[in-house]
């Protein structure tokens, strides 16, 4: 897989992957999200990913939205806890509509306070549907309760308090301080020479100013086991429980994913939906997650069951978490899960616009990006040995917290 790289002037890189199809996807990819708020800025990346939309020094909100649509095209936007990303799907020919766009948007957008004040209501509702979800809503709670008082802990949306009290200035003062030029990616898959490509992200981005990050990311305080319940008016049970885990530079996160496609990945042949659903017919929902961030990272278990199995469960999640500690993978059972997990990376990679993203994220954190052929190496390099090290220290019973809605 080849990837075509450029760094401007200012900072702001470049990686695109050419590929012989109508549609092209591409973003920029800033290294900047919740966890980069103080707090009483909570909120703040979310909301400001809405209102980039909502008006530029030369678009209204309507040409913003319009722009890409009117061509058959798609804009989206998405904060985690550590990116913001503005991105869009379009026909081949349309690339220098997009980067023009996403330009705009990301450095020229002036969020007019009557747009604001109306995006807030828009986000206060959203707020409000997302308590509506507990099967969402406990992942928060959970690393709420991870993380403790850390902003890494803080949920994405805000609360309704801080949402109403934003005005236009702290907005702007959040995208001076956190829209770091040496900390953003043009990502990009499609059918165009990259040398043209390279030409119109000059003319687009090349006159941003340079505003490089000097101030590093807080690390979160150590991490403490708990146990909370929480009284929900709902009729299942929820749960979550899991630990901190590796961050995404740890050799060790390889294995860790692995070991969670074997616990609770995405196939319907994983150890939990084996034996919570197929089996015993506890659950309809089982997942094992694993989320590495820059200087930690959170593995957890979420189901969701009837008030009278919750017990049952928890005992048949921590019997296969003790076997996974206690035992090791034979020849063939490794072989499997590792071809499993090879097949779903090769699958993954044939949707051209979650490869713009993972790409960019990629370059974004490590500067380079990985091929297929390296990233099958790895998975097949993985020992059982390995497996059982990374199980007693991730699934130990000891260092768990779990989280229950009742």
């Amino acid at each position: 897989m080849v990837f075509e790289t450029y760094t401007l002037s200012n900072g702001i890189r470049l990686i695109h992957r050419p590929v012989k199809a109508n549609v092209a996807h591409c973003g920029i990819i800033l290294n900047t999200g919740s966890r980069d708020e103080k707090e009483d800025e909570w909120g703040i990346a979310h909301f400001i990913e809405h209102v980039v939309f909502k008006g530029t020094t030369k678009r209204k909100a309507y040409h913003i939205l319009s722009r890409m649509e009117d061509v058959g095209g798609e804009l989206n936007a998405y904060t985690t806890k550590e990116e913001t990303c503005i991105y869009t799907t379009f026909l081949d020919k349309d690339y220098k509509r997009a980067l023009e766009l996403i330009s705009d948007i990301t450095f020229n957008s002036v969020f007019p306070e009557k747009e604001l004040e109306k995006e807030k209501e828009v986000i206060l509702d959203e707020i409000n549907s997302y308590k509506d979800s507990p099967s969402e809503l406990i992942f928060d709670d959970f690393e709420e309760l991870l993380f403790k008082k850390d902003a890494i802990g803080r949920n994405i949306l805000g609360t309704p308090k801080h949402i109403k009290a934003f005005k236009r200035n702290d907005i702007l003062n959040f995208i001076q301080n956190n829209y770091h030029t040496d900390q953003m990616v043009i990502s990009s898959v499609g059918n165009i020479p990259f040398k043209k490509l390279v030409k119109m992200v000059e003319k687009y981005f090349g006159s941003i100013p340079e505003n490089s990050r000097i101030d590093k990311r807080k690390k979160p305080n150590s991490y403490k086991p708990r146990t909370q319940t929480l009284v929900k008016n709902t009729y299942q049970r929820h749960c979550v429980l899991g630990n901190i885990a590796y961050d995404a530079n740890d050799d060790r996160r390889i294995p860790l994913s692995l070991l969670t496609n074997i616990l609770g990945g995405p196939g319907m042949n994983s150890r939990l939906n084996l034996s919570l659903r197929e089996k015993h017919g506890l659950a309809y929902n089982i997942e094992a997650n694993y989320t590495p961030y820059a200087d930690t990272g959170v593995f957890s278990i979420y189901f969701g069951t009837d008030k009278g199995y919750l017990d049952k469960c928890l005992n048949l999640i921590h019997k296969e978490m003790d076997l996974l500690c206690t035992k090791k993978l034979g020849p063939g059972q490794l072989a499997k899960a590792k071809n499993q997990m090879i097949g779903q990376i090769a699958i993954s990679s044939e949707n051209n616009e979650n490869l713009m993203l993972n790409v960019g994220k990629s370059f974004l954190l490590y500067n380079r990006v990985d091929s297929l052929e390296e990233i099958y190496q790895k998975v097949e390099s993985i020992t059982s040995e390995q497996l059982i090290e990374v199980a007693n220290e991730i699934l130990n019973k000891e260092k768990l917290t779990t989280l229950m809605y009742k």
